[in-house]
C-alpha cells in the first residue's frame, strides 16, 4: 500500500482541473481550499473503493467491477449518483464497443490488403515461372 497518507491523495493537477471546470469564470480558489477538495476527494474515492471492494468480496471475486461500484453507491447514501454513473457507464461501453469495432475493421482491412498483395506476388512469380519455363523450351527446341 501507501508508504505516506500523502501517496494517497489524487494529483493536484487533476483536482486543479476540476475544480477550474466546476467553478464559474472569474471564482479564485485557494490553496488551503484546493488541498482541503483534494483530500476529502481522496477519501471518498478510498471509502468508494472499500464498499465496492466488500461487495465483490460478497461475491467471492477479486476484481472489482462496474456493478460493485454501484451498489456501493447506494450503501453510501449517494442514490442520486446512481442514474448518471449508469448513463456515463453505457456511454462509456458504446464507445469501447466502436473503438473495438472500428479495430477489427482496420485488421480486416489490412488482412484483405495483405491477402490482395500476396496474391499479386504469387501471380508475378507465377509469370516469372511461366516465362522461364518457355525460354527453357525455346532452348530445348534450338538444340
Amino acid at each position: 500500500m501507501a508508504e505516506r497518507p500523502e501517496d494517497l491523495n489524487l494529483p493536484n493537477a487533476v483536482i486543479t482541473r476540476i475544480i477550474k471546470e466546476a467553478l464559474p469564470d472569474g471564482v479564485n480558489i485557494s490553496k488551503e481550499a484546493r488541498s482541503a477538495i483534494s483530500r476529502a476527494a481522496s477519501v471518498f474515492v478510498l471509502y468508494a473503493t472499500s464498499c465496492a471492494n466488500n461487495f465483490a468480496m460478497k461475491g467471492k471475486r477479486k476484481t472489482l467491477n462496474a456493478g460493485d461500484v454501484l451498489s456501493a453507491m447506494e450503501e453510501m447514501e449517494f442514490q442520486r449518483f446512481v442514474a448518471p454513473l449508469k448513463e456515463s457507464l453505457e456511454v462509456y461501453r458504446r464507445e469501447q464497443k466502436g473503438k473495438k469495432e472500428a479495430r477489427k475493421d482496420k485488421d480486416k482491412k489490412a488482412d484483405s490488403e495483405e491477402q490482395d498483395k500476396s496474391r499479386e506476388e504469387e501471380n508475378e512469380d507465377d509469370d516469372e515461372r511461366m516465362e522461364e519455363e518457355e525460354q527453357n523450351d525455346e532452348e530445348e527446341v534450338d538444340n
